[in-house]
């Protein structure tokens, strides 16, 4: 890494740290930092010795630096140090979460579950210390409950606008504090979170999968909303991040309580990011029905190459399917279909990054497919390309709260 930079430290916003995977997760660390996230230094030097595609290198690194601060939480907390214990808890749980990722990718379950239990500790541990009062929710889900973090804008519970934060595939809970969380109570929003079927602990505790019809999701989070006092009912409004671009246009064909929603960015199709991947006659098989040569392709490609088979085995469990072909069969249900898009009446913003890396151009398609869309374009001159906008979440929360207001008459 030392090396990296002395050749060019100044231009490794467009080089890049390392490859795409470790990357795109350096990048979304940095990005936390505004929001005490992360600290720079501590990011930096993290990655400092480990090498490109190194996932055990990359876990021990990550997790080491989730333990120090974890050590140093409990040091302020136990001295009465509140604000500082929440500090480090929170770094501490978004250290860990690039730990989680890559236990998930090794395929070995029960470092997954001891490191996911670290991250969630320290996550629950910042909850327990945040300046802002939460409640931990158990949010009734068919035949069981998802978990759930509601944060007050104000303390003594007045009625408020609330935002739904929806994560995506893999990202942790403590990530969204970043992403739609801090940036809503600092404007008078209450914030909820929670982790949906095939997310975080709803996957690695229960063994629930992805579903692709979100709206069986989202309204139990609705229900559970409008009951609350803190709640003003009718200034509900929701945030969908990476995969959730595409969970949370389709919710809204079916659930209409939702008064305004940010898709970042816009998924019309999520299998189009695996399709790129896959030669074009291996996908014909799947269109034909021929699981059995399908599962032989994919299974001989899987075991030539390890990079390939640690990315499929890590994206595709929590699809919940066993084969290769049923995992590919099941995502292709996730697209939103125009008859269904046409059915949306929520007023929908619709981020569309330069150089969208893994859905590029589908932001503007899901816009032409929304009756009331708003497509935001986020440029590279503004340091705000990439999915997410992993390093402009400032510039991020100011468009979409603007816009949010605006819709919500505040």
């Amino acid at each position: 890494m030392a090396n990296l930079f002395s050749r060019h430290a100044h231009d490794v916003f467009e080089t890049g740290f390392y490859s795409e995977d470790f990357d795109f997760e350096v990048r979304i660390q940095l990005g936390q930092a505004p929001y005490g996230g992360s600290d720079v230094g501590e990011v930096l030097r993290t990655i400092a010795d480990v090498k490109d595609g190194d996932h055990e290198g990359w876990h021990r690194a990550w997790s080491a630096l989730g333990g120090r601060l974890t050590t140093q939480a409990a040091a302020s907390a136990d001295a009465g140090h509140r604000a500082s214990a929440a500090a480090a808890y929170l770094r501490a749980a978004n250290a860990y979460s690039p730990a989680v990722s890559a236990a998930a990718a090794l395929g070995d379950e029960d470092l997954l579950q001891h490191t996911f239990r670290a991250h969630r500790a320290a996550w629950d541990a910042f909850v327990d210390n945040a300046s802002y009062p939460a409640e931990r929710l158990a949010i009734p889900y068919e035949d069981t409950t998802m978990p759930g973090y509601f944060f007050r804008a104000d303390a003594d519970g007045t009625k408020a606008p609330t935002l739904i934060l929806v994560n995506g595939s893999d990202g942790s809970i403590s990530s969204m504090w970043a992403a739609g969380g801090l940036g809503g109570l600092q404007r008078g929003y209450n914030v909820l979170m929670f982790d949906g079927p095939g997310q975080q602990s709803m996957l690695f505790d229960r063994g629930i999968p992805f579903r692709y019809d979100w709206e069986a999701v989202i309204t139990p989070v609705v229900d559970a909303l409008v009951a609350r006092d803190d709640v003003d009912a009718d200034r509900i409004a929701a945030y969908g991040i990476s995969q959730a671009g595409y969970w949370l246009p389709r919710a809204l064909a079916f659930e209409h309580r939702i008064a305004a929603a940010v898709a970042d960015p816009g998924v019309v199709d999520v299998s189009q990011s695996w399709r790129a991947g896959i030669p074009k006659s291996e996908m014909e098989l799947v269109e034909k029905g021929e699981k059995e040569k399908f599962d032989r392709g994919m299974e001989m490609a899987l075991r030539y190459s390890k990079s390939v088979a640690r990315l499929w085995n890590f994206r595709a469990k929590p699809f919940g399917k066993d084969s290769p072909y049923d995992t590919m069969v099941e995502m292709l249900r996730y697209r939103l279909d125009p008859e269904v898009a046409a059915k949306i009446t929520t007023p929908l913003l619709i981020t569309a990054p330069e150089k969208e890396q893994f859905w590029p151009g589908q932001s503007e398609q899901l816009a032409a497919m929304v009756p009331d869309a708003t497509l935001q374009q986020f440029t590279a001159d503004e340091g705000a390309d990439y999915h997410c906008q992993p390093l402009a979440r400032l510039l991020t929360d100011a468009r979409m709260f603007d816009w949010l207001d605006t819709r919500l008459r505040r």
